[in-house]
């Protein structure tokens, strides 16, 4: 099948444009597939994702997966990465991931909305993003990664303290909230310093984040890897 590469029980379906999981690929590998790759293509849904049994990570960075994104019960599932979706409700998944992937240790949701992140908003920043890992412990206690950042001691004993009160709300945009704004591009620079007449010095911090496509999918390395 063109498309297809299989090592061992590692399956990729990459870049194939397919809006949902070919029914052959469960058939002919959902028996054996431990790590399935299922990255840029434009899956809207994960149905016939249930003839993968035994999957222990999953990759479906850069499709077009929302809220109504339904997993179906992994018991051995520890990796997942989502990256570059359109998932917005973040305790809504959170709740989902809970009840369908109970050894779930590492998650990744960058590039989503429901991840407040600068390079994906200019209204977030840094404490945005504290909260918002602060409240996926609180959910998802066991994880040990987090965006490709390793879980602290600090963190998990901040997320059983003040972890439910870091809820992250959904955005609410209307369709004329959309028509009215200017399109914004991303740049680096602080807003005091984005206006041309501006000769003000400015001192700041960003965080840079890499979405290459031969990255996808190898961001966490585990101790047995090293």
């Amino acid at each position: 099948m063109a498309g297809l590469v299989v090592n061992g029980t590692q399956v990729s379906y990459i870049g194939q444009d397919c809006r949902e999981i070919p029914e052959h690929l469960g058939r002919d590998c959902g028996h054996f597939a431990k790590r399935l790759d299922l990255s840029f293509n434009l899956l809207r849904s994960l149905e016939g994702l249930s003839a993968f049994h035994s999957l222990e990570e999953l990759i479906l960075d850069n499709n077009l997966l929302g809220d109504d994104l339904v997993l179906p019960g992994l018991p051995s599932l520890h990796t997942l990465t989502l990256n570059k979706n359109q998932i917005t409700d973040l305790e809504s998944l959170l709740d989902h991931l809970a009840e369908v992937t109970p050894a779930l240790e590492y998650l990744s949701l960058l590039g989503n909305v429901a991840c407040p992140n600068e390079l994906v908003s200019l209204e977030k920043d840094e404490e945005d993003y504290k909260r918002y890992r602060c409240f996926v412990l609180h959910k998802l206690p066991n994880l040990k990664f987090l965006d490709a950042q390793k879980v602290t001691r600090q963190e998990r004993e901040e997320a059983l303290v003040r972890g439910a009160f870091m809820k992250v709300v959904k955005p609410k945009a209307s369709s004329e909230d959309v028509a009215a704004s200017p399109e914004c591009h991303y740049t680096p620079l602080p807003s005091a310093s984005r206006e041309l007449t501006s000769h003000r010095g400015v001192l700041g911090k960003c965080h840079y984040i890499y979405y290459g496509k031969n990255s996808e999918g190898n961001r966490f390395i585990r101790d047995d890897q090293l």
